[in-house]
């Protein structure tokens, strides 16, 4: 009893102390978490004029638009496009991975693009409002806006918030399944009480979609602790070496080596060693997973070189592939990304509230001190 004491004392400390010194950027990782759940319908609802484009004929070549991002950006890390599933009057998005070797940029770009005519209807770098604050706040969730430390800054935070989900899971544990089984009432006697209330009975409910939202984003950001990643981006990128294969021709490739492949996204390589990639879902396949399935094609001699599929990977595989659609809620319908919207705010709800009663417990220990 007595160990169990303190180590629920020491709990509450570190619970506090966490909650006090990472609390504002939880509560900004949070709000632009939230934002960022429906981006891309609200990108398009607010840029409809701009982004759909009228039906001309055939589209141009994929390898035509390739080459002419190349040429406006000639020192570019990659190119993922990210609709190849875009409807006929949807302008083709394309992101641009970039390096221009310093640490305090974290350099990702996007080009919109009319397929029909190879005309640039929006092109800029994440780290500007130029694309758009939705585009901006892409980056800020993942860096803060502030380079390579920034995007090591919110990998560390995911590790803390899941041990301050553990603390606080110390702390009431006693009132996780009275919350859960809805025999906590919630109290309404003075301002305090409720935020007390507020505090409990919001962090048991959103305790295990807190886990899982802090763990998959520490995965997903995982590489920001490895030197090698850091010294890689002190390195200005060279030109751009453009396939010698058609685009085209490789993307024709990879339907054929997979033909049942649904493709979501379609990575270009403009630098040595990197291969065309395409990647999808399969017809019936669970939502929860947005990748597992790829072709990989060889861009100097047109050849594959590799086909995944998510139904022969190991169960690792499996799940590696479920962390994204999970920590953006994208395998879901509107009721579900709603659902995201809210159990975003709630981490920042916590630290409000936490440091409230902070707040209020250190005033009423200087009350009886003096």
């Amino acid at each position: 009893m007595r160990v169990m004491k303190k180590i629920t004392k020491m709990a509450f400390a570190l619970h506090s102390w966490l909650g006090m010194v990472t609390g504002i950027f939880v509560l900004l990782l949070g709000l632009s978490g939230s934002a960022l759940v429906f981006k891309d319908e609200l990108d398009h609802a607010v840029n409809a004029e701009l982004l759909t484009v009228k039906p001309a004929g055939e589209k141009l070549p994929l390898d035509k638009l390739y080459r002419t991002i190349c040429q406006r950006r000639p020192n570019l890390a990659g190119i993922a496009w990210l609709n190849p599933d875009a409807p006929a009057d949807r302008a083709y998005e394309f992101r641009l991975y970039q390096n221009d070797g310093k640490l305090s940029t974290y350099d990702l770009g996007i080009m919109s693009i009319d397929p029909y005519n190879a005309k640039v209807l929006r092109q800029g770098n994440l780290k500007d409002l130029t694309t758009g604050i939705l585009h901006w706040l892409v980056q800020f969730h993942w860096s803060f806006q502030l380079g390579i430390p920034g995007l090591l800054l919110a990998t560390i935070l995911g590790l803390t918030m899941l041990l301050s989900t553990a603390t606080g899971l110390i702390i009431y544990r006693k009132y996780v399944w009275k919350v859960l089984l809805f025999r906590v009432k919630f109290k309404w006697r003075d301002r305090w009480t409720i935020w007390s209330a507020l505090h409990r009975i919001v962090g048991v409910w959103a305790m295990v979609f807190n886990i899982i939202l802090f763990f998959t984003g520490f995965w997903m950001n995982m590489f920001s602790m490895q030197p090698s990643y850091w010294a890689k981006q002190t390195q200005k990128l060279p030109e751009n070496l453009m396939a010698v294969q058609s685009i085209d021709s490789m993307l024709s490739t990879a339907k054929q080596a997979f033909p049942e492949l649904l493709i979501k996204n379609v990575y270009l390589p403009t630098q040595p060693g990197k291969s065309f990639r395409v990647s999808g879902v399969v017809k019936d396949q669970l939502p929860i997973y947005s990748h597992g399935n790829t072709v990989s094609v060889d861009p100097q001699n047109g050849k594959v070189i590799d086909v995944e599929r998510l139904a022969e990977q190991p169960w690792g595989g499996r799940i590696s592939a479920t962390v994204f659609p999970l920590h953006t809620g994208s395998f879901g319908n509107v009721i579900v990304k709603g659902f995201y919207v809210i159990i975003g705010c709630t981490p920042g709800l916590l630290c409000v509230t936490g440091a409230i009663l902070w707040w209020r417990k250190r005033r009423r220990r200087r009350y009886v001190l003096s």
